[in-house]
């Protein structure tokens, strides 16, 4: 196959889930099989092959301990699994409602009393926004967690029509048990608000005034966070809706400190894992897709050879041609 030039290059591979041929190419270069698990030897990091649904293999990868932090990126059964033909399709909502259910009521086993939990989650607008509104309902079941927040990350990209709002935005919730401490922390936003003012100790200052940073706090509206595509150095060519580094690790900051353990039950593309690295924290993530899993570790090792986050439009596999899948 004729060699593309890196500029007019995007990504060295199709979506995994789409191409059913290229999974069956990478399997044998994957170090681990359903149920195993690699352990860090640097840093006490975990990767696995594990099911979130299985109370036995939460217990596994988790070794006793507890953790601090919950980052999690479930499938939004937007496209959901692969049929014989490779088109993707939904299970129904009954279902979909009975997978969620089943690993937040695993992962809620294995919290501290004091925990953050967070998780992403979409709305198809063309399916009345699900599963959206209803994992939100379902969350009221488990009264261990209470919502904290509703995030709205926003899209410099989106997509639409001619006929509709162009969608611009990925939506992430935010629970707490117990009461975790949270820490503030601040955009890289220059803070430019003045003529606001507000009585504090009988004396009135000006918005400025108070300020404790000269750039603006995140809010729940996040607009300064890229979402990943090819030509970023973090993208993971393969990965579909991988999550940015900036707004993993901006959660990493707020909701833990250096040295806690962070669960990431759905590692695809390896980001927690990543984002954990640079921050000091001990990252136990897992993938019931083994070609998940073994990009997530070989994203560790490159980042620690190579300082590079990602592989942007290159091939994570190099033992297989580099124009394979590649459109």
């Amino acid at each position: 196959m004729e060699k593309k030039n890196v500029g007019d290059a995007k990504e060295r591979l199709q979506r995994l889930d789409l191409n059913s041929e290229l999974r069956n190419r990478l399997l044998p270069f994957c170090r681990l099989r359903s149920g195993e698990i690699w352990e860090d030897e640097l840093r006490g990091h975990r990767v696995g092959v594990l099911d979130a649904t299985r109370h036995g293999d939460l217990d596994k990868i988790m070794g006793g301990e507890l953790v601090a932090l919950v980052v999690n990126d479930p499938p939004y059964n937007l496209k959901v699994g692969r049929s014989a033909t490779d088109n993707l399709f939904k299970i129904s909502l009954k279902d979909y409602l009975g997978f969620s259910r089943s690993w937040v009521s695993n992962i809620i086993h294995h919290l501290q009393d004091d925990a953050h939990f967070y998780v992403w989650l979409g709305a198809d607008q063309n399916d009345g926004l699900q599963p959206f509104p209803d994992f939100i309902v379902m969350m009221r079941e488990f009264d261990t967690l209470k919502p904290r927040s509703f995030i709205t990350l926003r899209n410099q990209r989106g997509y639409g029509s001619q006929k509709n709002w162009m969608w611009a935005r990925q939506e992430l919730l935010y629970y707490t048990k117990g009461k975790p401490d949270f820490k503030v922390t601040y955009t890289d936003i220059p803070k430019v608000l003045k003529g606001y003012y507000k009585t504090v100790d009988g004396k009135r200052t000006e918005n400025l005034e108070r300020s404790k940073s000269d750039t603006i706090r995140p809010g729940n509206v996040w607009v300064d966070i890229q979402q990943v595509f090819y030509r970023m150095e973090e993208n993971v060519p393969g990965c579909y809706a991988q999550k940015p580094l900036k707004a993993i690790e901006r959660i990493i900051d707020s909701s833990s400190k250096e040295g806690d353990i962070v669960i990431d039950c759905f590692a695809h593309s390896g980001s927690t894992l990543i984002a954990g690295e640079k921050k000091n924290r001990k990252i136990f993530t897992f993938d019931l897709d083994p070609i998940f899993a073994e990009i997530t570790i070989r994203r560790l090792e490159r980042y620690r050879e190579l300082k590079k986050t990602g592989w942007q439009w290159q091939n994570p596999f190099p033992e297989i041609d580099s124009d394979v899948g590649s459109s």
